[in-house]
């Protein structure tokens, strides 16, 4: 939750000079800003009042739910749609704790108000209200991706889905904004944090967008988050097993999608992807495998929303099979590519 009082010097006297007023706020993040609005539909319940003195920064959920299935973290992308640049800080508020990251890419403190805030995983909304007085997070919305991973947006203008709603990534949640609990005053933008299990705030993870940690405690991103609304899947098989990776054969599984069998030279390792093409965003069955001959068959198989995979082996010199499944589709290779 980034104060005004983070802005750069040189922003904050282009501010003042154009509105003949100061416009720095404590460092503390308390602040004097509008009253916040919520989206007519999704009304806003606050959540209770914390039993503490502190700010109440782990509300409870407002509904549980079917959950999205992973076996790992989800494929987290930016916050916003494709193609979009941004630039996270994760150091300049005295609100943060441990990995929390402020998103903003306007040149002037309210140029990034009422943009598109996008689901960065799919998942099940647990959270869509504003938080009242019980912390400074405003009108915010949680996501709860499954296996414990969940995602929070706050301080947003409006919010564009409801608790128990099911999301996909790049779906639309809510606007840029600078809502928070009366008496707080910040400039626009959007307060983003990954959580793993509980005990605040320990469980705030470092944020990973499409395969890569983001680069603390700032880094400017282009956004890959091109599925969802847009239709296409934003993995590729490259993305999914690494870098160094290389694709070196595929199968078409129908029109569901597509299995990758991709080559490391420099660790002399293949890899095997299962990429869909339909139902994304949805948890359906899909798996990659990978054998090297005279092993143990290697296998990722589950409900998965966009791919299954990586599956790798050391495979250097050596046969391999390989292959996937979406949907009703199979592949299964033969034992190939043995140099």
């Amino acid at each position: 939750m980034r104060p005004k009082g983070v802005l750069t010097a040189g922003f904050a006297l282009f501010v003042c000079l154009a509105s003949g007023q100061a416009a720095l706020a404590s460092t503390t993040g308390a602040e004097a800003g509008p009253t916040p609005t919520a989206t007519p539909t999704a009304t806003a319940t606050p959540t209770p009042t914390p039993t503490s003195g502190e700010d109440n920064n782990d509300p409870p959920n407002q509904v549980e739910g079917p959950q999205v299935s992973t076996l790992a973290a989800p494929r987290f992308q930016l916050p916003f749609p494709c193609g979009q640049k941004w630039t996270g800080n994760s150091s300049g508020s005295s609100a943060h704790r441990s990995y929390e990251i402020d998103f903003n890419r306007g040149s002037t403190a309210n140029a990034d108000l009422g943009d598109t805030v996008v689901a960065a995983a799919a998942g099940t909304v647990v959270i869509s209200a504003h938080q009242g007085s019980t912390n400074g997070y405003g009108n915010l919305v949680k996501i709860d991706h499954g296996g414990g991973y969940t995602t929070f947006y706050a301080h947003l203008n409006s919010r564009a889905v409801a608790a128990g709603a099911k999301v996909t990534q790049g779906q639309k949640i809510g606007a840029v904004g600078n809502t928070s609990k009366p008496g707080n005053g910040i400039s626009p933008h959007l307060h983003f944090e990954v959580r793993k299990g509980s005990s605040y705030p320990s469980n705030i993870q470092k944020a990973v967008f499409n395969g890569a940690t983001f680069g603390y405690p700032n880094q400017t991103l282009t956004s890959k988050n091109c599925g969802g609304g847009s239709g296409g899947n934003p993995n590729t098989a490259e993305s999914v097993c690494g870098s160094g990776y290389k694709v070196i054969d595929s199968a078409a599984l129908g029109t569901a999608g597509k299995v990758y069998l991709l080559f490391n030279s420099a660790n002399g390792k293949n890899c095997v992807a299962t990429i869909k093409a339909t139902s994304l965003g949805k948890a359906t069955a899909t798996s990659a495998f990978l054998q090297v001959k005279g092993k143990t068959k290697a296998t990722d198989t589950g409900k998965f929303t966009y791919y299954a995979g990586p599956v790798t082996a050391g495979a250097a010199d050596k046969c391999v099979s390989w292959g996937g499944t979406a949907g009703t589709a199979t592949y299964t290779s033969p034992f190939e590519h043995c140099s």
